[in-house]
């Protein structure tokens, strides 16, 4: 088998590679994987038309023949990025990048009646016209543009992320060039044909990155969700209409006083839905004592009490008001005088959260086998050490009292979690 032959099949199980690999990923869309798909198709035309120009190209003369197979070939390549930017960014019509294809196919068929782009010879020979470079020249514009999008699409990336995109723009400028000044007359398959079949693996991966982290937005986006509504459970805005409704007779200005801080309550929920990151400590706390209210005047045996030592530092939203929930809800309510405390101080290793009540209590080491009675607790912790490398602890004791210590690492320690 020749070293020829040895390359086409090489480039062919690459191809094949990625047409499976698309096939089986569970993170790309079927619009994208059709994408893919045209992509693979269009750079297999390409590499059979590199194979029939490359054997028209050491034949008796077929001029007809063979411009047709050159007008292909390079009516292809733009084509190929076009395709990448319906991947990068399919909501986009892509307007001018189109035009760019067209205008660069209709330079390349004027060969069938003029030498504007290039013409074959009678003796067989490929010679360039004045607009001989249009393919390369759109297509350079298109890469450039491409990579552009990418990034703008993207957004923030690190240098490592940035390689992949810069290094395919690289080899395919490099392909580019060895095509044009130091063409192998022995390969039936070009340099950029090569490049791209490469940079379309390589581009694949890096994407699918991308369609990973995506992902996992979405998935975080759905935990925020998923996280309010157990904070705003069916019976506490049932039981807050009954209470507002039953004070509107007896006090209402007191009435007034529930409705505006349920308002402000609920308001605060929603907008933790569009929160990705951290919060300042002072919102999640005014967040609690708007909940704790709320309780308090639903419950005439509950306090709830403070002691903030420290509050110059930020958490994840729903962080503090989910313990004092819990507390109350499954702690202290059935007391005759429950009481929730909320402590915060400063420690060498980090910023402190202490919430701990005097209520019923429960066995901790079996947290994680309970269910929806201390959902907020596993998702608090969860998002702690996914959000800002924190920590959760409970100590609970039965007919006792529950304790609960978040820990929020020192801002020079964050990264160190």
């Amino acid at each position: 088998m020749s070293l020829n032959m040895v390359i086409v099949l090489l480039l062919l199980l690459q191809l094949v590679g990625l047409v499976f690999s698309v096939s089986v990923d569970a993170y790309i869309s079927r619009r994208h994987k059709r994408i893919f798909y045209l992509i693979a198709l269009a750079i297999f035309a390409l590499m059979i038309q590199n194979r029939v120009e490359f054997a028209l190209s050491h034949t008796e003369p077929h001029v007809l023949i063979r411009t047709i197979s050159v007008i292909i070939g390079y009516s292809l390549r733009p084509v190929i990025l076009l395709l990448y930017f319906y991947i990068v960014d399919e909501q986009s019509t892509h307007l001018l990048a189109r035009v760019l294809v067209g205008v660069n196919a209709f330079v390349y068929l004027t060969a069938l009646v003029s030498p504007l782009s290039f013409y074959i010879s009678d003796v067989n020979v490929f010679h360039r016209g004045p607009l001989g470079f249009t393919s390369h020249i759109i297509s350079a514009f298109l890469l450039a543009a491409l990579v552009v999008q990418t990034i703008r699409r993207y957004g923030k990336l690190g240098k490592m992320e940035l390689f992949i995109p810069q290094f395919n723009a690289g080899l395919i400028v490099a392909s580019v060039y060895m095509d044009t000044f130091h063409q192998n007359a022995q390969c039936p398959i070009s340099y950029l044909t090569m490049a791209v079949i490469t940079c379309s693996l390589f581009y694949y991966i890096w994407l699918h990155l991308q369609f990973v982290r995506e992902h996992e937005r979405d998935l975080q986006a759905e935990q925020r969700i998923r996280i309010m509504m157990t904070q705003i459970q069916p019976h506490f805005l049932f039981n807050t209409i009954t209470a507002f409704t039953s004070l509107c007779r007896i006090d209402p200005i007191k009435a007034e006083d529930v409705a505006t801080k349920f308002a402000g309550y609920l308001r605060r929920n929603l907008y933790s839905l569009n929160v990705e990151g951290c919060v300042p400590f002072r919102q999640e706390l005014e967040h609690t004592q708007l909940y704790a209210d709320i309780e308090m005047v639903r419950f005439d045996n509950v306090r709830v009490e403070y002691d903030i030592g420290d509050d110059d530092f930020e958490l994840p939203p729903l962080t503090v008001q989910p313990m004092v929930e819990n507390a109350i809800s499954h702690g202290v309510r059935i007391r005759d005088k429950g009481i929730v405390r909320v402590v915060t101080y400063r420690a060498e290793d980090g910023h402190k959260i202490v919430v701990e009540d005097n209520g019923v209590g429960f066995e901790a080491q079996k947290l994680d086998s309970l269910s929806e009675e201390h959902v907020g607790l596993r998702n608090v912790r969860e998002r702690i050490e996914s959000m800002c490398g924190g920590t959760l602890v409970v100590e609970s004791t039965a007919d006792v009292g529950t304790k609960v210590t978040i820990t929020i690492p020192l801002q020079g320690k964050r990264g160190q979690a």
